[in-house]
């Protein structure tokens, strides 16, 4: 996990991204070393939930963890209905972005310190954030982490059976900024292959998308008095307190 933090400063640091997300539209692309480029759907994400969206939200459990929820349509989304969800971004962008729509989020990476870790009941990785350090393994077990026992990871897997794990650049029509980093492309099969001591929960696709549920191990030495993350109190001291100069309350 070493090369995580230096995953995240790469991103955050990734102005054509924070632009993007800032005018609400592309083009915006992961770069590979050999140029190949991979499309970033940022209109969709900075539009409201879809029916795609949707469903997926349906099939979450308790309180939600969005991680890497970019403009965070799925936390407002689950804010409208009422449900304890938190985003976390690396993106200051991100963050505002989702306050406006009305959800709670930090400015923080998954591999840092978060509120509520091991007691959150559902973990989000979709538009491919299973890609997130570039080391599958390794943020399946941070997720774990994160989860209660027996707790639910939906992850969003790329429409093709691909298992790749590669440096890339963001980059927009103009120009490539910051290092590059480390990212992963994982299909169903291969998510599934790297998800050991995970127990299977489902997979389905729609609108073109693919999906995997997996729940996490059960521990019968898991602590019965811990407070469940439903419970506002867990980030409710985490509100954001200024989304336009530095972080939230707690560091992410």
């Amino acid at each position: 996990m070493s090369a995580s933090p230096a995953t995240a400063l790469a991103w955050a640091a990734a102005d054509p991204y924070d632009a993007a997300l800032r005018a609400g539209r592309g083009p915006l692309f992961l770069r590979r070393p050999d140029g190949w480029l991979l499309p970033l759907e940022v209109e969709r994400w900075c539009a409201r939930a879809d029916a795609v969206d949707r469903d997926v939200l349906d099939r979450c459990e308790g309180a939600v963890l969005d991680v890497g929820c970019g403009p965070g349509r799925l936390v407002a989304e689950l804010a409208a209905r009422g449900r304890t969800a938190l985003g976390i971004d690396v993106s200051g962008a991100a963050v505002e972005h989702t306050a406006r729509l009305g959800g709670q989020a930090l400015r923080r990476s998954v591999f840092e310190p978060l509120p509520g870790e091991g007691r959150w009941d559902t973990v989000l990785l979709m538009d491919g954030n299973i890609g997130i350090g570039g080391d599958p393994r390794a943020l399946l077990e941070r997720v774990a982490a994160l989860l209660r026992p027996g707790g639910l990871l939906i992850a969003e897997t790329a429409p093709a059976e691909v298992d790749e794990r590669v440096d890339v650049h963001i980059t927009d029509a103009h120009a490539t900024s910051g290092a590059p980093f480390p990212w992963a492309r994982l299909g169903t099969r291969a998510l599934l292959r790297y998800a050991r001591g995970w127990e299977r929960a489902g997979q389905w696709t729609a609108g073109g998308r693919r999906f995997a549920a997996l729940r996490s191990r059960s521990s019968r030495t898991a602590s019965s008095s811990a407070e469940p993350p439903k419970r506002a109190a867990v980030i409710s001291s985490q509100r954001v307190r200024n989304t336009s100069g530095g972080r939230p309350v707690a560091d992410r």
